[in-house]
């Protein structure tokens, strides 16, 4: 038989239309998704529900480039920093293998703390997201002898003036009636604790310190740079309030939010999720400064028995809001919004 073209192409149609095309696979939609920010952070969920899923995601870190999900939940890592945070936040929120329109985003990580507002192992919801790096910095040594800061907001003159002009991912407000609902849904979980961090807190003379841990609201600030010391966190609170005209009240302090929130709200801006559906949970693994009578070098590379307590505690207090919003989701997928 002698086979032409035409032939071949008779045949390869025939074998097409007899062949099944499979349909591709719906994108993944889940009513929660975590985000850690490291191995230490994710470690709790992983090994406390059962995950038996992954999807990879072209775009995260190619040591953490699949989430772990079960029928409602996933867990991804981000790894530590804005860039790093910022760019898996984004791989996840383009891809097209998940559907995240009615997803719960919980960003879930340990944080510093400022005494004056909470303690070691302490759970706090972000009101406030509040960036402390999108400053102009001068030196003391540099700076004139009357300015009482280093940070001089963006375009203003002098420590204490309003910026003249912002980037636009400075501060982020939270959906109220989420970050009421995700406090109320966990105000009374059990926190993790430990001897060595009451031991350690017992040094500090602030009432917040020296109390037990507890759930709580307050403002999350957010740097590449890990600050440390009264001086510098004192600047920082200063510049929290002067941006929010103050409503937002430094409690927290981490090194990731600002940038996911700002991917994040890219991808909500092209339709893929939704904003007032996203939660920043950050607990205490350290106070943000030095005891009184202690060095803050010191201060910086002490142990304070906090780290376990809190991986522990973003873990008890997520999964309690992420188990109410799986629960209760004929509710939660309408989305929640303030009265």
């Amino acid at each position: 038989m002698i086979t032409t073209p035409l032939t071949c192409s008779a045949a390869i149609a025939a074998l097409l239309s007899a062949t099944p095309v499979l349909a591709a696979a719906e994108p993944f939609a889940p009513k929660v998704l975590v985000m850690a920010m490291f191995e230490a952070e994710a470690a709790p969920w992983l090994d406390n529900l059962d995950l038996p899923n992954t999807i990879t995601v072209p775009g995260l870190p190619k040591d953490h480039d699949a989430l772990s999900c079960n029928a409602d939940l996933c867990v991804m890592t981000t790894t530590m920093g804005y860039a790093n945070a910022a760019s898996s936040a984004m791989a996840v929120g383009f891809s097209d293998q998940l559907d995240l329109s009615q997803t719960y985003v919980l960003i879930a990580g340990i944080a510093g703390v400022d005494p004056t507002n909470g303690t070691l192992g302490s759970a706090a919801w972000a009101d406030h997201v509040v960036d402390a790096g999108l400053v102009h910095r001068i030196d003391s040594r540099d700076a004139p002898d009357d300015w009482t800061s280093q940070i001089v907001e963006l375009g203003a003159k002098a420590p204490g003036e309003k910026p003249g002009w912002t980037a636009g991912s400075e501060v982020f407000t939270l959906n109220p009636a989420l970050v009421a609902e995700a406090f109320e849904a966990t105000k009374e979980v059990e926190l993790a604790d430990s001897e060595d961090a009451a031991a350690y807190r017992a040094n500090y003379t602030q009432d917040a310190a020296q109390a037990a841990p507890q759930v709580m609201i307050c403002t999350s600030v957010s740097a590449d740079t890990y600050w440390h010391g009264t001086t510098l966190a004192q600047e920082v609170a200063d510049h929290t309030a002067l941006l929010t005209d103050g409503a937002a009240d430094y409690c927290m302090s981490q090194m990731e939010d600002n940038a996911t929130l700002t991917a994040l709200t890219r991808a909500a801006e092209a339709g893929r999720l939704d904003m007032d559906r996203v939660a920043v949970l950050r607990t205490a693994s350290n106070f943000d400064r030095a005891h009184e009578g202690q060095d803050t070098a010191a201060s910086l590379s002490t142990t304070s028995g906090g780290f376990g307590p809190a991986t522990q505690n973003a873990f008890r207090v997520g999964n309690a809001f992420a188990t109410k919003v799986i629960e209760d989701w004929d509710r939660f997928a309408q989305g929640l919004q303030a009265d």
